[in-house]
């Protein structure tokens, strides 16, 4: 089995907050609620990085691909810290690195691939990054991904 990544392959973190319907019957988290996280990472980061308006915008970001490992369990009422990265941007898309991680542990829990293709919001046809938005993501990239 493939190792997981560690906190040093990320380059932004924040702490969320799990709830009681996370859990599964086993006691940890639904895989489904995982991507939940996921997506929250990265939607949090552009809406808070002021680089993209992510209500009404002309430019959005629709997923095209996801995948995610994982590596342990997670699970109310411990929070999830998030790890951000971009490990590739594209004319027209990116593709996010996001580790989910238990508290002080430095593997991830879970780690996934979520990539984005930024699209014209009414005509829903890929448009070039914005620099604005392009220049806040070159923050976040980390190209060395251990796949």
């Amino acid at each position: 089995m493939r190792q997981s990544p560690t906190r040093g392959h990320y380059v932004h973190f924040e702490t969320m907050t799990t709830r009681w319907r996370d859990n599964d019957v086993y006691a940890h988290m639904n895989n489904a609620t995982y991507y939940e996280y996921v997506d929250t990472a990265v939607n949090g980061w552009l809406a808070r990085s002021g680089a993209l308006d992510v209500p009404g915008g002309p430019v959005i970001g629709l997923v095209a691909e996801t995948g995610c490992r994982f590596h342990a369990p997670l699970g109310f009422p411990a929070p999830v810290e998030a790890g951000l990265a971009v490990a590739h941007l594209g004319r027209s898309s990116v593709v996010y690195r996001v580790g989910l991680f238990a508290e002080s542990v430095d593997a991830a829990a879970a780690d996934a691939r979520f990539v984005h293709v930024y699209v014209d919001r009414d005509t829903r046809r890929p448009v070039p990054l914005p620099d604005r938005l392009r220049d806040a993501l070159t923050g976040l990239l980390r190209m060395d991904w251990p796949d």
